[in-house]
């Protein structure tokens, strides 16, 4: 008798002692996720949304499959809200969104889930790059030359889009005539209406112009670079690293250079604000709301590791000539969700600038 009673205690210890196998295991242990991308397959969202997949799925406990899928439209619009309204609950669904954050920042009516209802792994600064066609009428030989510009056609992915708006901005602010033409699908979308003259005016990502523009066009006299977007945070301005040592100067400098004086009035107050959302949070990674919280530590703490991980910085130079550094943490929810607040004077202005495009 006592040694059964010894055994069955023995039996007890060990079970008090063992660990429970289905608690240890990572959460996407055997499992499979999507990546939602909300910008068409080619183009620059896509590039850097891919290439994270490859090399994040090493980092994510469990090793996960990652499938990536293209939602594109309306200026990313419909990948953003597909992810909060259609995507599953359960973990096995992110999203690598561009321009996500200005687009709710002006017009929260156009989430019909909020977007501050997400869930943030993490985001990513962004610049854009301006270029013009060297055979613009009269002849682009450098920058300055596109305030003498005749002809000048603007393209863009909507009127609603961060690009564009920071595109009309800008060109309004510097009083150059032009003619807008928006509705393109994708970045290479709108590059190829360029290389065949439809349009002659446009922007790029950084990542987009060194990689693509830059050897393709630039090098071989098709386009000229004007200005970019440097970082903004509210209080001050300064160069992406990607852009250090450039002759192409940021839009402020530009706007010195050829009027003389530093721009301001509320297009000006506009144009920063744009900044101040998008070269903070230009790409976001978001899963839907009410995700389980192990599904969303698991992809943060993977989004840290990827920040440090040498093979992906060596072939993002490769492929995009930049090498992404993401924003993550266990308070980038308090930090996106407050940064995406913008005041209501500004959204009325940029509601009546959207329309006013569309006429």
């Amino acid at each position: 008798m006592l040694f059964v009673r010894a055994i069955i205690a023995l039996c007890a210890l060990v079970a008090l002692a063992a660990p429970k196998a289905h608690a240890e295991d990572p959460f996407y242990k055997g499992k499979r996720l999507i990546l939602i991308i909300n910008f068409a397959a080619g183009g620059p969202s896509d590039i850097e949304g891919r290439l994270l997949a490859k090399h994040l799925v090493k980092h994510l406990d469990g090793s996960p499959n990652i499938v990536v899928q293209n939602k594109d439209g309306a200026g990313g619009l419909i990948g953003a809200t597909y992810l909060g309204e259609l995507g599953p609950k359960d973990g096995s669904m992110f999203g690598y969104f561009t321009a996500a954050a200005w687009t709710y920042a002006t017009d929260p009516s156009a989430y019909r889930v909020d977007l501050k209802s997400y869930e943030f792994i993490g985001s990513q600064p962004g610049n854009s790059v301006y270029y013009v066609r060297a055979d613009t009428e009269p002849g682009i030989k450098d920058a300055a030359d596109v305030m003498k510009a005749r002809g000048l056609v603007a393209g863009g992915l909507s009127a609603d889009a961060s690009k564009d708006i920071l595109i009309r901005l800008a060109l309004d602010m510097l009083g150059l005539p032009h003619r807008y033409v928006t509705g393109y699908r994708s970045n290479s979308s709108a590059r190829l209406a360029l290389q065949q003259n439809e349009i002659n005016f446009f922007s790029e990502t950084t990542p987009a112009y060194f990689s693509v523009v830059n050897p393709s066009m630039t090098a071989k006299g098709l386009v000229v670079p004007v200005w970019y977007d440097p970082n903004y945070d509210g209080e001050s301005f300064s160069a992406p690293k990607v852009m250090e040592g450039s002759a192409v100067l940021p839009f402020q400098e530009f706007y010195r250079k050829v009027k003389g004086a530093l721009p301001s009035g509320e297009l000006w107050d506009v144009y920063r604000t744009n900044l101040a959302v998008d070269s903070a949070m230009l790409r976001l990674i978001a899963m839907p709301p009410g995700s389980p919280p192990a599904a969303v530590d698991a992809l943060r703490a993977a989004l840290a590791r990827l920040n440090n991980d040498k093979d992906y910085a060596e072939e993002a130079m490769k492929i995009i000539q930049f090498v992404p550094q993401y924003e993550t943490g266990p308070d980038i929810n308090a930090r996106i969700r407050k940064r995406i607040e913008v005041k209501p004077e500004v959204r009325r202005f940029v509601a009546d600038y959207i329309r006013s495009a569309r006429k």
